[in-house]
């Protein structure tokens, strides 16, 4: 057991990554958790994510974490994300500590660990160019865990994130120094993930993804790994980034798209289209009408070409257990 497990919690070196807009909630972090993992709320509006907290609370008593992305974070994310036993954080280059609880940083360069480090982090999640959703890396997960560890010379712990699909993957990455190791697309692909049963099928029937920032509308400038689908076969014909257009009026509508309260911009999410101004980086969870399956993001990891069957959480836990 690594020093971080311990100090978190524990059983198992597993976490489970904290998917937004609605994936990752109650069922699958507590399942995780429950199971001796650290199971993840992804983020949501300040009331909503009080609640799924309340509603693990309620299925275990095991150690949670909240997943807060930064550029779309407002006041109220902070108070209720300390709620949690962990508060991981994404997206932020010059990070700092909001929180009292553990914090844990996801960066994607060296110059982003040291500066984590630098900020009182207590643990950083190295992500690989490899990993599904927004993703941070430029490099393969193993090269940047490498790279990270050599520089931060065991000042915090590292985490690695990408390309972790089983318990041999988990063990590598121990092997390689990592504290622990995030999956995300293998525990998307969950009864308990809230992700809609039409991206689920997609996932077991997929085995390409592409890197772009097509899907930009609210948080411009973000990569992000994906499945194909109707809307990137539409406008990623001559560049996989999107549309120069496309990229620019997404990043003119930032400013406005941050203003929005994150609840109006999930009620929004729900009209299947995909024009320009439909592009927004909400995924598609369930409620939502089957037709956005083609017109949202399908955020998804490398992994997903060893993606066969939509199991239990419990399963997929022990499957990457070492």
């Amino acid at each position: 057991m690594t020093d971080l497990m311990s100090r978190l919690g524990m059983e198992r070196p597993v976490m489970q990554a904290g998917m937004g807009g609605g994936v990752a909630t109650s069922a699958l972090a507590a399942a995780v958790s429950g199971g001796g993992g650290l199971g993840t709320i992804g983020i949501l509006p300040p009331d909503a994510l009080r609640a799924e907290i309340a509603a693990v609370r309620a299925l275990t008593s095991k150690p949670l974490a909240v997943n807060v992305i930064v550029p779309l974070a407002r006041r109220g994310h902070w108070e209720v994300a300390s709620e949690a036993d962990v508060v991981v954080t994404h997206w932020e280059a010059s990070p700092r500590r909001r929180t009292p609880k553990p914090w844990i940083h996801t960066i994607g360069s060296v110059d982003e660990a040291l500066a984590a480090v630098a900020a009182g982090a207590d643990a950083v999640i190295a992500q690989g160019v490899e990993a599904g959703g927004h993703v941070r890396g430029t490099v393969p997960a193993l090269e940047l865990l490498d790279q990270v560890l050599r520089a931060v010379v065991s000042r915090v712990p590292v985490v690695v994130a990408g390309g972790i699909a089983t318990a041999a993957d988990v063990q590598i990455a121990l092997d390689a120094g990592a504290a622990a190791a995030v999956s995300g697309t293998a525990f998307l692909a969950t009864d308990e993930s809230r992700a809609h049963d039409g991206y689920k099928q997609r996932l077991v029937e997929s085995d390409e993804t592409v890197l772009t920032e097509l899907f930009g509308l609210g948080w411009p400038h973000a990569p992000h790994r994906v499945l194909l689908n109707a809307a990137t076969r539409r406008w990623l014909k001559d560049d996989p980034r999107g549309p120069a257009g496309v990229r620019a009026l997404h990043a003119a509508m930032g400013g406005v798209a941050r203003l929005t309260p994150m609840s109006v911009q999930l009620r929004m999410a729900r009209r299947a289209a995909s024009g320009a101004l439909d592009l927004t980086a909400s995924p598609v969870v369930d409620g939502m009408p089957l037709a956005t399956v083609d017109t949202h993001p399908l955020y998804a990891g490398e992994t997903v070409a060893r993606i066969t069957e939509i199991r239990p959480a419990a399963s997929v836990l022990d499957d990457l257990t070492p």
